[in-house]
């Protein structure tokens, strides 16, 4: 009986696992004959877009990847590496798990956050915070309120049980994600630059472990499913979802630790798309060296198991470790200690290739560079075009909408909105509070502060994107979502380092979502530029989509954005929270008439169709030093971005914590609802004492800048051009519970 895992395998079956007719040809151009079956698989999960980036690489190299704190190039290591300071470097990263969510939306979300977490402690840094971005589809549909209770179950469950704190996030609802929820968790932790530890193998000799959890059939293709449209069918591929044990994650992280502190390892690497073989190959090819492994010798949790499947299992909490050749015992007891899995399966060699065994038979050889992102794998440089939509949504005038009579109403409205109101009944499922480095808990800022211990300094942390200005306009869409972060973070009292991204979006061989992806590419290039903030990696998600009927829409194009910014005095944090009756409140920035793909005027107006706000780059860029300027003069008692909403909603959330209202005037030269609800960028809501008003007058006028007094703050009355707007009990009752009713 012919054995498969060996067997010639064909062309017909290349394409089945997904594979093209010219990269079957290009495998058998790199092998030198034609793959066995073993070997095809190999390549249909390596040369897959979750792996290989074949469609976006090439755009992917345009982004800005150099700066004065950064410490490794993107995509060297499993994560950024930020230089902080005083020896001390930050590891931080963004990873989507859009489509095991959507099947199996606990453990889809569940696995991305311990997936993203070992990229972290990987390199030998201890994870302190986390934060996710979240896409939904319609809140009154029952599917998206079960996709929306397991996602936020999962996050939460492995989360806390993990022992780290959700700092902060964002969640956002819109049809386009009626089917494809986006599931993107970010993690940062802490590192002496001198401990990091390298995804590298290297040493002829040294001995290869695998350490953590047994390996089983559990999420194998994963990479490839995730590199699929999905389809009514697609609950078959529910093997294809990982199952987590943050428990088993938690002593793995705690040997992980104890082993980067003995200088006994070459490198190591978490074992999350692709497992075993993504491991192998991608240390190797960094190394270049090669690896021989007897895939005999891995644990295995179930009998019985196929070479591509042991090579392909995305079994969580496991990693590959290099030993330095006669240390082999020292680690061996540190895992021991833990109770963790740690077996020797193979060795390093001169040779390039990785080359598996089962049962004393070679049953793949492959070139370890030939599998690997910017090695062997395919590039593509996908056409694109234009939407037709694109030139209809500049069509959009103001002057059409009428400014409404009974503008309270509206206000009520808007502030109870899902992608307005409070979302807390999200976050307290979370533990935002376990190791006691959350400074945002009881002090609200628009980032979240991050202590570090035994340091002056903090980290500030934020998530951010508007998926429909990314719609209606992607260049500017994904400028909007970086200078937002570097807003928020700002505010906060900290000063943007680096980012990271999760750039998610619908089919990349369609020309119109192609042009989407490109197009946010440029913008975040030149966003990221002007604020000097390099993007050290992330993840790139493609086949996101929703099912209307017979036809397939793309979801709206999200690149998400993870920022990573510095506090060089922790104390010195901004909050956004109004402090005293009888400060002052003013606001900074440009005012517009503008309520373009706002959600005054999509979700209250049920207009869709509009560009997207107001924005200029060199404008948000001198908003962001008059604010830094403000804050390090100690002239602000509050400071908060005007974002979804408008000024409206930023008032309220700057009056709620405190239970204080205001007293305020609209500019007359603009619209009200364009004043209150209009989403034009580039403003930032101020409170300050009387006392402090001449120097800070003083210096906006310096600054030739915009600005406006809008009045003060009060004791309870929200009073705006002298009509009651009740008081802020009421207001707060409304933005406060509004979210939950939709889950009773």
């Amino acid at each position: 009986m012919e054995n498969k895992s060996i067997s010639k395998a064909s062309v017909n079956e290349a394409t089945e696992m997904g594979l093209l007719v010219e990269e079957y040809a290009k495998i058998c151009d790199i092998l030198n004959r034609p793959p066995n079956f073993t070997e095809l698989s190999i390549f249909s999960v390596m040369w897959s877009e979750h792996c290989s980036y074949k469609n976006s690489i090439f755009w992917l190299k345009t982004l800005p990847k150099d700066g004065p704190r950064i410490l490794i190039k993107a995509g060297e290591e499993n994560a950024g590496l930020v230089d902080i300071g005083d020896g001390l470097a930050c590891v931080f990263k963004i990873e989507s798990h859009n489509h095991p969510s959507a099947l199996e939306p606990y453990q889809g979300a569940a696995t991305g956050v311990g997936g993203i977490n070992r990229d972290i402690f990987t390199m030998g840094a201890r994870p302190i915070a986390q934060l996710n971005s979240l896409r939904f589809g319609e809140i009154d549909l029952s599917h998206t309120r079960w996709l929306v209770k397991g996602v936020v179950k999962g996050i939460g469950d492995y989360g806390n049980s993990f022992g780290i704190p959700i700092v902060g996030g964002e969640t956002y609802f819109d049809k386009s994600y009626n089917t494809n929820p986006l599931v993107n968790a970010f993690s940062a932790g802490i590192v002496k630059t001198k401990n990091v530890i390298s995804a590298t193998a290297k040493g002829e000799g040294n001995p290869v472990f695998i350490v953590g959890s047994s390996t089983g059939k559990d999420g194998i293709n994963g990479a490839a499913f995730a590199s699929k449209d999905l389809t009514e069918n697609s609950s078959d591929d529910i093997p294809s979802v990982q199952v987590g044990d943050p428990f088993q994650e938690k002593l793995l992280l705690e040997a992980t630790m104890e082993l980067s502190r003995t200088n006994a390892i070459i490198g190591m690497q978490d074992m999350g798309a692709a497992g075993i073989i993504c491991s192998s190959s991608e240390m190797s090819a960094s190394g270049n060296c090669g690896m021989e492994i007897n895939l005999d010798l891995v644990p295995l949790r179930q009998k019985n198991m196929e070479p591509y499947e042991i090579l392909l299992s995305e079994s969580q909490e496991r990693m590959l470790v290099v030993v330095k050749k006669g240390r082999e015992r020292e680690v061996e007891n540190i895992f021991k200690k833990w109770d963790l899995n740690c077996k020797k399966i193979g060795h390093i060699t001169r040779k390039k290739d990785v080359t598996f065994y089962s049962k004393n038979i070679k049953v793949a050889q492959i070139p370890a560079e030939s599998l690997v992102l910017g090695g062997g794998a395919p590039v593509y440089e996908r056409e694109f075009s234009v939407p037709s939509y694109y030139s209809e949504l500049k069509k959009f005038d103001i002057n059409s909408i009428s400014i409404p009579l009974n503008i309270i109403e509206y206000a009520y409205k808007l502030i109870g909105l899902p992608n307005i109101c409070s979302k807390k009944w999200i976050y307290n499922q979370y533990d935002s509070m376990v190791g006691t480095v959350n400074m945002s808990t009881n002090s609200p800022t628009d980032a979240a502060i991050v202590n570090l211990k035994n340091s002056e300094k903090a980290l500030a942390l934020t998530v951010d994107c508007n998926s429909r200005y990314v719609n209606c306009d992607p260049e500017i869409g994904a400028q909007i979502a970086v200078a937002e972060c570097a807003r928020n973070i700002i505010c906060s009292g900290g000063q943007p380092a680096a980012i990271t991204n999760c750039l998610n979006f619908g089919n990349p061989y369609d020309k119109e979502v192609y042009w989407q992806f490109v197009s946010s590419i440029k913008g975040m290039t030149k966003a990221c530029k002007k604020f000097k903030t390099p993007v050290t990696g992330g993840n790139v998600s493609f086949y996101n989509q929703t099912q209307k009927n017979d036809t397939v829409q793309p979801c709206f194009p999200t690149p998400t954005i993870g920022m990573v910014g510095i506090l060089e005095k922790k104390n010195d944090f901004m909050t956004l929270d109004f402090k005293s009756h009888g400060d002052l409140i003013y606001l900074i920035g440009p005012s517009k008439d503008d309520i373009s793909s706002s959600e005054y005027l999509v979700n209250i107006l049920n207009i869709e169709n509009s560009s997207t706000p107001f924005f200029d780059l060199d404008i948000e860029f001198k908003l962001h030093q008059i604010i830094s300027k403000l804050i390090s003069n100690k002239l602000l008692q509050s400071a908060h971005d005007v974002s979804e909403g408008g000024l409206f909603v930023s008032l309220v959330e700057s009056m709620i914590p405190r239970k204080l209202g205001c007293e305020i005037y609209t500019d007359s030269n603009f619209r009200q609802d364009a004043y209150l609800f209009g989403e034009s960028q580039s403003r930032v809501v101020v409170s300050l004492e009387k006392s402090k008003e001449k120097e800070f007058l003083s210096t906006l006028r310096k600054s030739k800048f915009p600005y406006y007094k809008l009045g003060e703050v009060s004791s309870k009355k929200v009073l705006i051009d002298d009509v009651d707007f009740g008081n802020i009990s009421k207001l707060e009752s409304v933005y406060s519970n509004s979210f939950e009713k939709n889950f009773i």
